[in-house]
């Protein structure tokens, strides 16, 4: 196999990038490259076997981390008949299964690709249960072009970022973006990269170059965020994260296997995290 030159450059990369990625204070932009690459993608979005095969074989697992982080606290009120926004919705895989869900309200998706967000409806007008008004909305929207919510009955339940914040410029405006959406009670999930020579390993070189399991360019390594920094910038944030209001679980793939949690994967591999926003008191 040949190695491209690209390859090179993100070792080349690799080797002088700081330990600590800085969360730009910029305001948050989306990228037309990353929204160009996914338009790309949206014609296989639906196909188990296609490029976003990962990403259907992922899903369980991400309902099973949201569970983790909501059960254990069934008195809050987000435990009952909840309300998601799925930012950066794509193809809708998640979206949809969240809207089947029976203790589900609603699920609003939103994403800035205009084709993958058609793929989206298209698919769920297939089912008559995610027909019914209110069940599952789709936007071609970024999450700053929505209308900043003043009251909790405008907040959600549930805001996920699957697959999203690796491929965002600069994330602390991003995230800054999102917190809003959040009722108090509720929680942020969201699953990313760490930014280590392992993962580099992974995504950029084995599941791009050597088994093709993603599309080349998928990945961009130096976008990737280490939990510590999320973590960091939770903890400045005011009202986010306290009293056992904070979780990371790693998780891996296993070719002919599948995903799989691992305890402490979040600090080299691909992970889920999750911070609530602290309860009214």
């Amino acid at each position: 196999m040949a190695i491209r030159p690209t390859i090179w450059l993100n070792l080349a990369r690799l080797l002088r990038l700081p330990t600590q990625r800085r969360l730009s204070t910029q305001s948050s932009s989306v990228s037309e490259a990353e929204v160009s690459h996914f338009n790309n993608l949206a014609s296989t979005w639906w196909d188990p076997y296609g490029s976003s095969r990962l990403l259907h074989q992922m899903n369980p697992l991400r309902h099973d981390f949201i569970s983790s982080c909501i059960e254990p606290q069934p008195n809050l009120p987000s435990s009952n008949y909840r309300h998601y926004l799925d930012v950066g919705c794509g193809g809708g895989i998640f979206a949809e299964s969240a809207a089947r869900l029976p203790q589900t309200k609603s699920v609003m998706g939103i994403d800035p690709s205009n084709q993958v967000i058609s793929v989206a409806k298209a698919h769920a007008r297939q089912d008559p249960l995610l027909l019914e008004p209110g069940r599952l909305e789709y936007q071609n929207k970024a999450v700053e072009d929505l209308p900043v919510p003043r009251i909790p009955k405008e907040q959600f339940d549930v805001v996920s970022l699957f697959e999203v914040i690796e491929h965002i410029n600069r994330p602390a405006p991003f995230l800054s973006s999102c917190l809003p959406f959040v009722k108090p009670g509720g929680w942020l999930i969201l699953s990313t990269i760490a930014r280590t020579w392992t993962s580099w390993l992974t995504t950029n070189v084995v599941a791009e170059e050597v088994v093709k399991l993603v599309p080349r360019g998928t990945h961009d390594w130096s976008k990737y965020i280490n939990e510590q920094e999320l973590r960091k910038f939770f903890r400045a944030q005011d009202r986010w994260g306290r009293d056992g209001g904070l979780k990371s679980q790693g998780c891996i793939y296993v070719p002919a296997v599948g995903w799989r949690m691992v305890p402490g994967g979040e600090k080299w591999g691909n992970y889920f995290f999750g911070v609530r926003k602290d309860p009214e008191r």
